[in-house]
């Protein structure tokens, strides 16, 4: 057997055995619960979300999920604003990642985020929060950068 062909064989072998691993050790985390609404021209939409407060819950966020209701979330809820990056590395749904700033108003949205892309997606300038919705979430419901995103965390103007 060549060399190469032994290091392809280890690597093949340790892809198979890698997932099994991480899995179980992502599967432990938990998320908080809660509810939030986004006023939008079209009226008030509400959403149930799981809350992304630690670094732990937000390492793994929505990853691995096979599905996402149409009305919930995911709300990764930051210690104060800052600039976010995000990507969708081990996400195998597309995602609208709706960044929000500290009064509550929609700054920025990154739609139909790619399945698995490590591609960065930024905050475009500081957020106190990130709600990572179903692709295409946001054009359906008409949610715009301005709109008001409703939740105790958000200080009212």
């Amino acid at each position: 057997m060549t060399a190469t062909r032994r290091v392809v064989l280890l690597v093949a072998a340790l892809l198979l055995v890698a997932p099994p691993v991480m899995v179980p050790a992502l599967a432990q985390v938990t998320f908080g619960h809660g509810e939030l609404d986004i006023e939008t021209a079209s009226g008030r939409h509400h959403f149930d979300i799981e809350l992304a407060t630690k670094d732990e819950q937000q390492i793994q966020g929505l990853m691995f999920r096979r599905t996402l209701a149409p009305d919930a979330g995911m709300l990764f809820l930051y210690p104060s604003e800052r600039e976010i990056q995000m990507w969708m590395k081990n996400t195998v749904i597309p995602l609208d990642m709706i960044f929000i700033r500290a009064d509550g108003t929609v700054s920025h949205i990154a739609e139909r985020a790619v399945p698995r892309s490590l591609e960065i997606i930024p905050s475009e300038g500081p957020v106190l929060a990130v709600l990572e919705v179903n692709g295409g979430t946001a054009a359906r419901l008409g949610i715009k950068p301005g709109d008001r995103v409703l939740y105790p965390a958000f200080a009212k103007p």
